[in-house]
């Protein structure tokens, strides 16, 4: 789980140490994704004799693919028009819309009373907006998109775990959801590109290797392994550090600020979390992984 969150942590500053565009990191990301997860897929199928996804699977990952592109593509432009703190605190509230929407689209029986540290987490995310240093580079656009964002984000797990309910594995969800996710990813990163969709620089091909490697397959496989090792409630503790980790390879990588008042912020932030999501596992119907997993980012 360390190297997991370790590895989550890293990749929005490594977006914006490329210089490149986000949505064009973020394209030819899914691009390597793709690439590595079906060669799993085929190393599987020859020593095992694994099937492929049926067209039922297909169908059933096609709307949590098509969110996940979308995502990835917004969020990393995202990253390189506003501060890390900003984008990875903004997109940290994801479990708490996960709790009510869990609720409303399946039926859940969620430990309401947890909402109460969802509001520190709030207050703490307020003071992480608003009180930036002034030479700081967090701007209203990038903020705004970090928004929009965090809705895909909620909208790619609830449809992710509807395929996962109606039978999908993992392996086999994986292997779908890269080129299903390259339908809007593509797009958006030839629109907000043009030309420049094929014009990576050394750094910017350096990073898409990074990114595919730490998050595309290692961080996601080992979450998956993790949860057959460590309590649900523990793995969404743990994750509730992954923002502030982000913000200090920030400081490290590139060189950004963070004021006192925001770094109060980001504590609360963290221990709200934290708190939310323990309190939320002692509802009386568990929520599910997906829901925990709201604060790791692509």
């Amino acid at each position: 789980m360390l190297v997991a969150i370790l590895s989550f942590s890293i990749s929005s500053p490594l977006i914006k140490w490329s210089g490149e565009t986000g949505s064009v990191i973020a394209f030819w990301r899914m691009v390597g994704a793709f690439l590595a997860w079906w060669t799993i897929m085929l190393v599987m199928r020859v020593r095992s004799h694994r099937a492929f996804p049926s067209r039922r699977t297909w169908w059933l990952v096609l709307p949590a693919a098509l969110l996940f592109g979308a995502n990835i593509a917004t969020f990393f432009t995202a990253i390189t028009k506003t501060s890390i703190a900003n984008a990875e605190f903004i997109g940290a509230m994801s479990p708490l819309v996960l709790l009510p929407a869990g609720a409303v689209f399946f039926h859940e029986h969620p430990n309401w009373k947890a909402m109460r540290w969802g509001a520190v987490s709030i207050v703490g995310m307020t003071l992480v907006l608003f009180f930036g240093p002034a030479n700081g580079t967090a701007t209203t656009e990038g903020n705004l998109l970090m928004i929009v964002v965090l809705v895909f984000w909620v909208g790619y797990l609830l449809m992710s775990k509807r395929a996962r309910m109606r039978g999908v594995g993992t392996i086999e969800f994986m292997v779908c959801l890269a080129p299903l996710g390259l339908l809007t990813a593509g797009p958006i990163a030839a629109t907000i590109a043009g030309d420049e969709i094929f014009g990576l620089g050394a750094k910017g091909w350096l990073v898409v290797l990074l990114l595919t490697v730490l998050t595309g397959v290692v961080a996601h496989a080992l979450l998956v392994f993790a949860q057959k090792l460590i309590p649900i409630a523990t793995i969404g503790v743990m994750q509730s550090a992954q923002p502030a980790l982000a913000v200090l390879w920030g400081v490290i990588i590139l060189g950004e600020t963070v004021s006192g008042v925001q770094v109060m912020g980001m504590v609360l932030v963290v221990v709200g979390l934290g708190l939310f999501t323990w309190s939320s596992q002692r509802a009386p119907e568990l929520p599910s992984s997906d829901a925990v997993e709201g604060v790791v980012t692509r």
